[in-house]
């Protein structure tokens, strides 16, 4: 049996473990990448932002499939759509092991991307829909999924050592993939919250509003019009007709409070995700000199997410959504501005908060959406995830690995103006384009054929300059405590803040035009 929105049946909890495990795949992927990410940096000779723009092409296209198919997901079906994700994970597992340079790598990670897309298309609105009363705990454990995934797969990656081949690792994935398809087989799918509602499919969608669907839509196509080289000016126009003609079927603008978390959840996602995405790279150096592997710090934080999601019953219970935010914020940054300049075993201190503050970012923020917003069903609780997974993506991945190129351009240069060196001009010389901008890069080719004097110059600068790029992401959970400070401000000008139920509005309609 499957839960109903008025709780006459009991919950499929064999359901709700094949969603889990799917989701502890989508992590699999992630730390996999993220942990042989230095290794393909040295074997295929990719500079720090083509590296940054591998890690953010595993997570953009995220957005991608979560909103494409939460527009028709109550039609096609959980499960058809959960066995395109299985052959996603399978096709870029293969594509990834096989890869010969940098194009095979980013469509292989393209394509692991878009399935997990598909699995939280998937996992959010039936978890939400089985548990109408327990969102914010129950989407805490399904996301403890992800937790754990890093968690099991960094281990196993890990304890393979240092000397077994990056393609064995990457092969990991295959194993949750399996077990996810076979669980999936025999169960039974429940209607979506908003379906058994009766809520229209039109209702759902003005939720959204053009206002929403400008923000999304946007962010996806400035996206590929950076894949496929689209100008400006074509972005726009797609970017507006797309928007004027979902605004013109839905006659909606959008509820206010809803586009308000949209764009909270940039920062949100950046913070956690972005950062997670190059924690490996960027500790490094900090852990060899403590004699550990630096993607045990990933390991170390996800353990902690694991166990604060997995038991976030209580804790949801004793703050409200925004609340717990806002605390989360500021902890967050606090971690990260640590981690910027600790060093030894002060590291895993610095880790150690920052895993505390990230923890319950996505599954809260999903859970008060869900809450919020019932009739946007799918759309709104996927459209945020996929929202805060392209800008983790393109912000977060992308702006760290330009900012550790930048930073070593500027101090390469300053170096050579003190000790009257050419290190600059001999070694930094791949002139590269990315979204931030324009940039020179360090030539890893070149720079392996360096005396031993130069390259241990330009080591030391490299290392100082992927500590320092975290000190740039505190912005981020700054914006975020503000934002939440404003919204328990608001909820409180409304009497406090309450989940919404289908047979109960406490808001107006979404506001029309």
């Amino acid at each position: 049996m499957t839960a109903t929105t008025n709780g006459t049946s009991a919950p499929d909890m064999k359901l709700f473990y094949a969603c889990f495990i799917s989701i502890v795949t989508t992590a699999f992927g992630f730390i996999l990448r993220a942990l042989v990410l230095p290794q393909w940096g040295h074997d295929f000779n990719l500079t720090q932002t083509q590296l940054g723009e591998i890690a953010g092409v595993g997570l953009w296209p995220f957005a991608i499939s979560i909103v494409l198919f939460s527009l028709v997901i109550d039609r096609i079906g959980y499960k058809t759509a959960m066995f395109i994700a299985v052959f996603c994970h399978i096709a870029s597992a293969l594509l990834t092991i096989f890869a010969t340079g940098y194009w095979m790598l980013y469509i292989g990670s393209f394509i692991c991307a878009i399935g997990n897309g598909t699995v939280e298309a998937v996992a959010n609105p039936v978890v939400a829909t089985m548990f109408p009363n327990q969102k914010i705990k129950w989407l805490s454990r399904l996301h403890a999924g992800w937790a754990g995934g890093l968690v099991l797969g960094g281990v196993m990656a890990l304890l393979l050592g240092v000397n077994v081949k990056w393609e064995y690792k990457i092969a990991l994935i295959l194993i949750p993939t399996v077990i996810y398809a076979l669980m999936t087989i025999s169960r039974k799918f429940p209607l979506n919250e908003r379906v058994q509602a009766g809520v229209s499919y039109k209702e759902m969608l003005q939720e959204v509003g053009a206002g929403g669907a400008l923000i999304i839509v946007a962010l996806i196509i400035f996206q590929l019009g950076a894949v496929f080289g689209w100008t400006t000016a074509a972005n726009v126009i797609i970017t507006l007709l797309i928007t004027a003609g979902f605004g013109y079927y839905t006659r909606s603008f959008g509820r206010p409070l809803f586009i308000a978390l949209l764009l909270i959840m940039i920062p949100l996602a950046t913070t956690e995700l972005g950062t997670d995405s190059w924690i490996t790279d960027l500790m490094t150096p900090e852990m060899n000199k403590i004699g550990f592997q630096a993607g045990w710090v990933l390991v170390y934080t996800s353990a902690i997410m694991f166990v604060l999601r997995f038991f976030a019953g209580p804790i949801s219970h004793r703050f409200s959504s925004p609340g717990l935010l806002a605390i989360c914020s500021a902890i967050a940054g606090i971690g990260l501005y640590a981690m910027s300049f600790s060093a030894g075993n002060v590291i895993l201190i610095a880790a150690t908060i920052y895993g505390l503050g990230k923890s319950f970012f996505w599954p809260t923020m999903l859970g008060m959406v869900s809450e919020r917003f019932p009739k946007g069903g799918a759309l709104t609780l996927n459209i945020t995830g996929g929202l805060g997974m392209i800008a983790a993506g393109v912000i977060g991945a992308g702006i760290l690995g330009f900012i550790q190129d930048k930073s070593v351009d500027k101090k390469v240069t300053a170096y050579d103006g003190t000790h009257q060196t050419a290190i600059h001009s001999t070694y930094v010389t791949e002139q590269k384009t990315s979204l931030f901008g324009d940039y020179k890069a360090l030539d890893q080719t070149k720079l392996a054929t360096a005396n031993v004097d130069e390259q241990r110059t330009v080591t030391t600068i490299r290392d100082t300059a992927k500590k320092e790029a975290l000190r740039y992401i505190v912005i981020f959970p700054l914006i975020m405590l503000v934002s939440f400070v404003l919204l328990i401000l608001y909820f409180r000008s409304k009497g406090g803040y309450k989940a919404v139920t289908l047979n109960q509005p406490d808001e107006p309609e979404a506001t029309p035009y």
